[in-house]
């Protein structure tokens, strides 16, 4: 049984879980696009592919206690009694965005982003996508960039105000004046509409639909345990508030 959530389910952003949300929001997006932009434009999915250099795990500080045999053997000197500890290793990250293309002429005419954490904390991945991101700010290319997720760094606007998540519609011929929606955990998540070009009509975006979507074609609610804390956890009052939201069966 899921609890109604008006907008955003905080248990999407379970970091176990949100590889396969980004990936089927991606693909939903696109196939809801394409009801509505084509013949003349076409969103397709592209890929990029990072890779980081990190530490996994928690390095272990345990003293080992020396074997008998290894104390015998330190009678020419003194054997120093290592810690565990943990060496980066390099794994390579791929994530999915959409670019709107003008099929005539090839175009890219917007493009389409739906953060993942690793763009929102430090590393590669955060500096490649940030450089990405003003190379399409500095150009012709409308952007459309969707933050679910209430941890991490959020990316750099003037005139913001602090929310849990937020979507910026950044329309070039409007630059540097750009489309903030900012929402929390018990608010909706806002419609906004997707830019084209000055001419055309713009389709509107309802993300709330199109995750629940995702969560269905997904089967997410058999990885899902709703009578334990989000990850990351929400907090006690919204924890609270959650208990009192209606059931979906």
């Amino acid at each position: 049984m899921k609890p109604r959530f008006p907008g955003m389910n905080p248990y999407l952003e379970n970091p176990y879980l949100w590889t396969e949300v980004h990936f089927g929001l991606i693909a939903v997006l696109a196939r809801l696009l394409n009801t509505t932009i084509t013949p003349k434009y076409r969103a397709a999915v592209e890929k990029r592919v990072y890779s980081d250099s990190l530490l996994v795990g928690i390095p272990d500080v345990t003293v080992f206690k020396r074997s008998q045999s290894a104390q015998s053997n330190a009678a020419t000197g003194t054997l120093t009694e290592p810690i565990v500890v943990t060496v980066p290793i390099t794994e390579e990250t791929q994530e999915r965005y959409l670019e709107i293309r003008d099929v005539g002429t090839g175009t890219v005419v917007t493009v389409l982003e739906v953060l993942s954490p690793k763009n929102k904390r430090s590393g590669e991945s955060r500096t490649k996508y940030d450089t990405k991101r003003q190379n399409l700010l500095n150009s012709t290319v409308n952007l459309v960039e969707i933050d679910l997720l209430r941890t991490g760094e959020p990316k750099r606007v003037a005139g913001a105000v602090p929310s849990d998540y937020r979507i910026l519609v950044s329309r070039a011929n409007q630059r540097p004046t750009a489309e903030l929606y900012p929402f929390n955990l018990r608010e909706p998540i806002p419609h906004f509409l997707l830019p084209l070009q000055q001419e055309d009509e713009e389709p509107v975006i309802d993300l709330n639909w199109g995750l629940e979507q995702v969560y269905a074609e997904a089967a997410l609610d058999l990885a899902i345990d709703y009578t334990q804390q989000p990850i990351p956890p929400i907090s006690d009052i919204d924890y609270a508030w959650m208990q009192t939201l209606s059931l979906d069966s």
